[in-house]
């Protein structure tokens, strides 16, 4: 039995002796940092481009203050604070030659208590050449478009003089060359009104595109195959089959935002309110926006004149991760550090405002860092 003891001892030193010399051998045991944020996964980005001017130039924190047909794009709640039928179109030329534009148009029902809103907005771009293994340079002739397009139904209602919420449902549609895919989806939001040192006070919560996934089908996608043989024998005359190929099923980009405005002054004839949103897409990291925005009316002209600006920061907008002073992106030098590079906004508007009648005029720039920036306009009616 004591032999048997000293048997068992032995081993267990052995082992422990051969486990440590392992973890000498092998080192230190790294930990592999993970991130499991679904970068370049979801389809139909143009979904999250602001469609109105007003709130491109607050830099998209306008989910809490928007009152008018433009809800339809940043939170349906806000459609209920319609006082009058109003139509408005917006278009923006985007980066290499693409266009977006939008048009709304939206009804206050019951009073002002509830609001019906229809949109349609498309991105894309036109005849561009093709490029194959065979013909790199492109030179046959041969020419591709992109057409995207979304069309809205949306609803929204007055619970109290304080709370609303509101919905959109949504089509899409996406021509990507000769295939096309569909999907459907939904923006849900609410807003709450109150009041705090005597000035209002606005929270919404809104989540967008929150839906089914978009696949793209179409006759390029059938093919004719030839089965090789066996291996080790001769190949044999064969009927070639018919295949399609069937292409990836992607997401949409789901958007999650929480917005506070207050008015930090108001007067007869001015106001002044601040904005901030926090941001949770479902394909990048979060980030936040700020604004602000200035209004002022002119007299009894029925003239007023407004001023806008505002930062948006997006931390996968880091085009250095090495941390150096400059960054080198695709042929692309900047002298930042890459956070944050598409964060300012700023953009102004005129309005004309009589019963029975309005009509207004706004102007939205919006930097995009080492990509330079674009502009946007939009022109709204109300009667």
């Amino acid at each position: 039995m004591r032999n048997f003891s000293v048997v068992i001892g032995a081993a267990v030193v052995i082992a422990a002796m051969a486990s440590s010399t392992g973890a000498l051998a092998q080192g230190p045991v790294r930990q592999i940092p993970s991130d499991n944020t679904a970068y370049g996964t979801t389809a139909a980005e143009f979904l999250l481009f602001p469609a109105g001017a007003r709130g491109a130039a607050l830099g998209g924190s306008f989910a809490a203050l928007t009152s008018d047909v433009s809800a339809v794009f940043f939170n349906p709640a806000g459609l209920a604070g319609m006082e009058r039928p109003t139509a408005m179109g917006s278009s923006m030329n985007y980066l290499a030659g693409t266009r977006y534009g939008a048009i709304a148009i939206g009804f206050p029902m019951s009073g002002g208590s509830r609001a019906l809103g229809l949109s349609i907005a498309n991105f894309g771009f036109g005849d561009q050449p093709v490029y194959t293994a065979e013909d790199p340079q492109g030179d046959n002739g041969e020419v591709y478009s992109v057409n995207q397009t979304v069309l809205g139904l949306s609803y929204a209602t007055r619970f109290s003089d304080r709370f609303s919420a509101g919905i959109t449902a949504k089509f899409i549609n996406d021509q990507l060359g000769r295939t096309t895919g569909q999907a459907g989806a939904v923006d849900f939001g609410t807003t709450f009104q109150a009041q705090v040192s005597g000035r209002p006070i606005r929270a919404s919560f809104v989540i967008q595109n929150l839906g089914t996934t978009l696949q793209h089908s179409g006759n390029v996608l059938d093919v004719t195959v030839l089965r090789p043989p066996p291996q080790g024998q001769q190949p044999v005359q064969q009927e070639p089959a018919l295949g399609s190929l069937k292409s990836k099923a992607w997401g949409l980009p789901v958007m999650f935002r929480v917005a506070v405005s207050y008015d930090v002054f108001s007067t007869s004839g001015s106001r002044f309110t601040a904005l901030s949103e926090f941001l949770q897409p479902n394909n990048s990291e979060p980030g936040f926006n700020v604004a602000g925005e200035y209004n002022v009316g002119m007299g009894r002209s029925g003239f007023s004149v407004a001023g806008r600006a505002g930062f948006t920061y997006q931390p996968d907008n880091n085009l250095d991760p090495a941390g150096a002073s400059s960054a080198d992106y695709a042929g692309f030098a900047s002298n930042v550090s890459g956070e944050g590079m598409d964060g300012f906004s700023a953009g102004g508007g005129i309005k004309y405002s009589r019963p029975g009648f309005g009509v207004g005029f706004d102007y939205a720039y919006r930097s995009l860092g080492v990509l330079g920036g674009v502009n946007m306009v939009t022109i709204a009616l109300s009667w």
